[in-house]
């Protein structure tokens, strides 16, 4: 698959099905969060479309920029660590 293809998919989910600010609306208990909820769960996303198989494949993907295209210029990926603790906080309440 050509690699323009990934970023027109993320392209269209964040255009079509708004998905940004799906992921923004949902609540977690996080103090002074360096990312918002929405840019943390991205990756997680994305994990599951590519079928990535562990998370640990997923943080060394991030760690070699694989992602970098997919997403605006400028804005860092969040670490596996701050996807993690953000899985454990959050309200499932705000994803029905």
């Amino acid at each position: 698959m050509r690699k323009n293809y990934f970023a027109k998919l993320v392209k269209s989910m964040k255009n079509v099905y708004n998905i940004d600010r799906l992921f923004n609306k949902l609540e977690d208990t996080r103090v002074n969060p360096k990312f918002k909820t929405g840019q943390a769960l991205m990756p997680l996303l994305l994990e599951l479309l590519l079928r990535i198989k562990s998370m640990n494949e997923l943080k060394f993907m991030i760690k070699e920029r694989e992602f970098s295209k997919a997403f605006t210029k400028g804005k860092t990926l969040p670490q596996i660590d701050t996807i993690r603790d953000t899985l454990k906080v959050i309200s499932i309440d705000g994803l029905r």
